[in-house]
């Protein structure tokens, strides 16, 4: 979640904590609608904040609670900031190894995450510059971490988990609309995902990302695609079990 209120943060966490394996904190975000509204990046400058909402949500949940953190401007802030994050007693740390103002095409420090690994004893996983399978175990070698959190290359490609090497891109795109179709995932979530597809494959200015763009609904993106029958299918399935459509 993010958040810049431990009272809220709690409110929310009660929502779902029944229904989740853990409550995550983003304390990462560099983007302008999150640090506007005090959320993201903009907590790692306001660390007794961090211990406000991470301690309430320790206190009032049974439920694990964790967060993740960019680089601070130097290796020891950012450790200095993970030891009082620890001391709030949450389950583990994720690392992005960039600092607020890097750019995604910047190199992703992995040696500073590695400094925070050796001087905490919760789990810490680590988050950089992993667009392959094999970059899961480079980072985690490289770090100490105990797991790896992907992020664009999972958007690009899910199948970036399986050791045998990625699936094809259209395979994994059209197989990623069935499942949202299956669980009628929201659309604007649906078409970002797509988007980042497109973007890192080809490109939105073709015909392809034109038509994605003026989708305003399922049944749009499965006409698109050549889903039209699994969509039909889905949608009379449903309405026949749950008698909506």
């Amino acid at each position: 979640m993010g958040t810049s209120d431990a009272v809220r943060a709690l409110s929310a966490a009660q929502l779902v904590a029944k229904d989740v394996a853990a409550i995550d904190v983003n304390m990462g975000c560099p983007k302008a609608f999150s640090v506007q509204g005090g959320m993201g990046s903009a907590l790692l400058s306001k660390p007794d904040l961090i211990h406000d909402i991470l301690t309430t949500l320790r206190r009032n949940l049974s439920t694990p609670v964790t967060c993740k953190i960019r680089l601070l401007k130097s290796p020891n802030d950012t450790v200095e900031l993970a030891r009082r994050i620890e001391k709030t007693g949450v389950s583990a740390l994720g690392v992005h190894g960039r600092k607020v103002p890097d750019r995604p095409r910047d190199p992703a420090k992995w040696s500073e995450i590695a400094d925070v690994v050796s001087a905490l004893s919760i789990p810490v996983i680590a988050n950089g510059d992993v667009f392959e399978y094999n970059d899961i175990q480079r980072i985690k070698s490289a770090t100490g971490a105990t797991s790896v959190m992907v992020a664009r290359g999972a958007l690009w490609n899910p199948s970036i988990f399986l050791p045998e090497g990625e699936l094809p891109y259209e395979d994994v795109k059209r197989e990623y609309l069935r499942k949202c179709i299956l669980w009628d995932n929201d659309l604007k979530s649906t078409k970002q995902t797509l988007r980042e597809m497109i973007m890192h494959y080809s490109c939105l200015e073709f015909p392809e990302g034109k038509a994605l763009n003026k989708s305003e609904s399922l049944a749009d993106l499965a006409e698109l695609y050549g889903q039209e029958e699994y969509y039909q299918f889905v949608c009379k399935t449903r309405f026949g079990v749950y008698g909506y459509r």
